[in-house]
């Protein structure tokens, strides 16, 4: 049996993502679309791609309360708005995936000290699931209300996953670079994001912590069984879509490569969305475009171990991740409208 499924913030680049996937979703009714920008207008319009697609006319947030009761509804509005209508429609029954940050900490604390906005929703902050399916799947299941991960966090999580919860790496070692797409930045339009200033150029995000940097150090910290704290610096790069981390840390105890190897090819074996390279072998970022694929190779530089995540910011990174999540909550196959190879060249 289907679902009905409504999507808030639904013409930017993740809202058009989760369109793009959910409309070949064979248990899914798509009933309403939100957008402040173009409320009133038909999705196809917005987004010409969807024509004889989806025919659904986009409409205010401010008239949620008067929407058709769906069974999940997506949030894909930003950080510090999404947490009050989040809040709206899990007081009604209904089911949400949250795209924004606003509960992936599962404490208020932690929220308001990073990022100085005021959470209004301390009691549903601790009852959040945190959406990394590879890892947390047990917990999706029975979850009234999901935090979808970061992009960057969830390359950064997967890459450091096995080391960590095995204690094969040094925790304080821990150094990464990510090279990512800008349509991870979102659709509104800036000064950076234009073509010539982008273009032919590489640029870093910021040296001093990025928005997704406590996310990672919490969730790892969670599985280390100790502090992490990472040293994270993102770069701008002028592509469309995806994330290229690559991660460095000390080896414990002179772990053999092989041993670190194995122990990465066991964590993975059964994930279908997670694919381990051979040793010696590393992913790019063409692999795994327009897919809900994450792909990691891992190698070693002397002491240095290094790991080497791609995915799709806007796939694994965003909305294929969500609908994973989806297919979860709602018992569906969990490659449901997702296990397709992407698009070449």
């Amino acid at each position: 049996m289907g679902i009905r499924v409504g999507i808030l913030g639904a013409t930017g680049y993740t809202g058009a993502e989760l369109i793009r996937l959910l409309i070949h979703h064979p248990e899914v009714e798509l009933k309403w679309l939100t957008s402040e920008k173009f409320s009133g207008m038909n999705v196809s319009d917005v987004f010409p791609h969807f024509r004889r697609f989806l025919d659904l006319k986009c409409v205010s947030v401010a008239k949620l309360g008067s929407l058709e009761k769906v069974d999940l509804a997506y949030s894909c509005l930003p950080q510090g708005k999404s947490m009050h209508f989040v809040n709206k429609l899990v007081q009604k029954g209904t089911r949400v995936i949250d795209l924004s940050v606003d509960f992936r900490f599962g404490d208020g604390d932690k929220y308001e000290n990073w990022f100085r906005v005021k959470h209004s929703c301390r009691d549903l902050i601790k009852e959040a699931v945190y959406g990394l399916p590879e890892i947390f799947r047990s917990k999706i299941k029975n979850a009234k209300l999901v935090a979808n991960p970061g992009c960057y966090s969830t390359s950064v999580i997967f890459g450091l996953a096995p080391a960590l919860t095995s204690g094969l790496v040094e925790a304080g070692s821990i150094n990464i670079d990510s090279k990512a797409g800008l349509a991870g930045a979102g659709r509104a339009p800036t000064l950076e994001h234009h073509f010539s200033e982008i273009n032919e150029t590489a640029s870093v995000f910021g040296v001093n912590g990025h928005d997704q940097k406590p996310e990672m150090e919490h969730v790892l910290s969670n599985l280390n069984g100790a502090l992490v704290n990472l040293t994270f610096v993102p770069h701008r790069i002028p592509v469309n879509r995806g994330i290229l981390t690559t991660i460095y840390s000390k080896v414990k105890d002179q772990k053999s490569n092989t041993d670190i190897w194995e122990n990465y090819n066991k964590y993975y074996e059964h994930e279908t969305f997670i694919r381990f390279y051979d040793y010696g072998s590393f992913p790019t970022l063409k692999n795994v475009r327009f897919t809900n694929f994450c792909d990691i190779g891992i190698g070693f530089q002397g002491e240095a171990f290094i790991s080497v995540v791609a995915l799709d910011n806007l796939g694994k990174g965003a909305a294929g991740q969500a609908i994973q999540n989806m297919n979860i909550m709602f018992g569906f196959k969990e490659e449901e409208g997702l296990n397709n190879p992407g698009s070449y060249p």
